[in-house]
């Protein structure tokens, strides 16, 4: 098993939830059922299906949830850029915000390779 703590994709991923929650609080209280809700459980899906998938037995099954952590990211970076244009957060928030959930998906995304990349270089 995993210690998905030692990742710095999870570390990254659990630092943006955190200033997510914290960025939401400050939205309009119409969207507390709407877009607060809805980014914080996307960005909040991504270091825990990081988590969840490093407890699997096989890379394959890893990989699979890693699959779900980047559509996840995908998701709040979408949702950060309607943030944007709603003007709940400001431009510089988003540049911010944006940088990050980058680094989030490229991290994500290199170590997904890297294990499909062992996966076939063991067949």
């Amino acid at each position: 098993m995993r210690d998905f703590r030692k990742y710095e994709a999870w570390q990254l991923s659990h630092k943006l939830v955190l200033e997510i929650y914290l960025l939401t609080k400050d939205f309009p209280n119409e969207e507390k059922f709407g877009l607060t809700s809805q980014i914080r459980r996307s960005s909040a899906s991504i270091p825990t299906n990081f988590a969840e998938g490093s407890s699997k037995t096989s890379e394959k099954d890893f990989t699979r949830f890693i699959d779900i952590a980047l559509g996840s990211a995908t998701e709040v970076d979408y949702q950060l850029e309607l943030s944007k244009d709603l003007k709940y957060i400001s431009e510089e928030k988003y540049l911010t915000l944006n940088s990050k959930i980058i680094s989030i998906k490229k991290l994500l995304f290199a170590l997904r390779q890297k294990i499909l990349k062992d996966i076939n270089n063991k067949m």
